[in-house]
């Protein structure tokens, strides 16, 4: 089955989640276009393709999002893709002046904990002195018909990829959040399900998908940085930095050859945190690692099994014996 077929398959599950009544439908557009399904928004005119009929009526989100938001909105869709282990429900919530809220939708037991887990770390967020990261605002945490509801304040997102001192910036006041520096979450408050790095040295917090899709440069010259859901502490300093690069290199690359690379460039991606060559070598060997222990834990090997994009790596490196 191709990744179009079951992104709308998942789809039709997804509208009778969220829009069980029972009243006249309304039309709705995929976007960009039926081909290529990325969002489900109101039907405009200019939209191409047919029509997709939505139920009104009763219990909707719609309706209770207007309800605990103050404001009527109207939602749009994210056609979420295939095969994600944290694959969930995601919308925009657009009121009569614009973009409302960023919400999730937790209809699984682990998106309900993943989801809650943001919630819980935006919390803690809203009261670090950041100076450099600029995180959503929690508007709504609550429940609705069984599924756990998260509204985000929307971040004012433009077009440009954020230079890397700003990146470096943002991981090293992230990186505080871990309890070394008194403040933030405690040590060992991780992901839930995720096992924390091995070794020995102090522990830091890490955002803990700090890949492109999630940073943008703010119009105030600070970082937006978003879908914090696996943040986590008790990892070695630079684990964001390792991410970034490595979710980078998978655009381009086979997942043994990401990892390799990942390795080869561990002490130019590293030295502005004041790692050694072997500290790097080190970390970025642990960093994989948390990757894949994240990946059995969700049940999910999108890279495929250890033993053929991160065992290879292992077994070169001398630092592990």
């Amino acid at each position: 089955m191709n990744d179009t077929r079951v992104r709308l398959r998942y789809l039709r599950q997804t509208i009778g989640l969220l829009f069980p009544g029972s009243g006249e439908a309304r039309p709705y557009s995929l976007l960009p276009h039926p081909l290529l399904p990325r969002r489900l928004a109101p039907r405009a005119w200019w939209h191409p393709g047919g029509k997709v009929m939505v139920p009104t009526g009763g219990d909707t989100i719609e309706t209770y999002l207007s309800e605990v938001l103050g404001t009527p909105v109207r939602v749009a869709l994210h056609v979420r893709p295939a095969r994600r282990a944290n694959r969930k429900p995601i919308l925009e919530a657009r009121g009569p002046g614009g973009p409302v809220a960023f919400v999730k939708v937790g209809d699984t037991p682990r998106a309900r904990e993943l989801v809650a887990h943001e919630a819980r770390t935006l919390g803690m967020l809203a009261e670090a002195p950041l100076k450099t990261v600029v995180a959503p605002a929690v508007l709504h945490h609550g429940s609705w018909r069984g599924l756990s509801v998260l509204a985000l304040s929307p971040l004012p997102v433009r077009r440009g990829t954020p230079g890397e001192d700003l990146r470096t910036a943002a991981i090293h006041e992230i990186s505080a959040l871990g309890g070394n520096s008194g403040n933030g979450a405690p040590a060992g408050s991780g992901t839930p399900g995720e096992k924390s790095a091995p070794g020995g040295g102090k522990r830091f917090a890490w955002h803990g998908d700090f890949s492109p899709w999630n940073i943008a440069p703010g119009p105030d010259g600070r970082l937006l940085v978003w879908d914090w859901e696996r943040f986590g502490t008790g990892v070695p300093l630079g684990f964001d930095a390792l991410h970034h690069f490595f979710h980078r290199a998978l655009r381009r690359m086979r997942p043994v050859t990401a990892a390799r690379a990942c390795l080869a460039q561990a002490l130019p991606l590293l030295a502005p945190f004041g790692l050694s060559a072997g500290e790097a070598r080190l970390t970025a060997v642990h960093y994989l690692a948390v990757l894949a222990d994240r990946h059995a834990a969700d049940g999910h090997e999108p890279l495929g099994p250890p033993a053929t994009w991160l065992t290879p790596v292992v077994d070169s490196q001398e630092v592990l014996t």
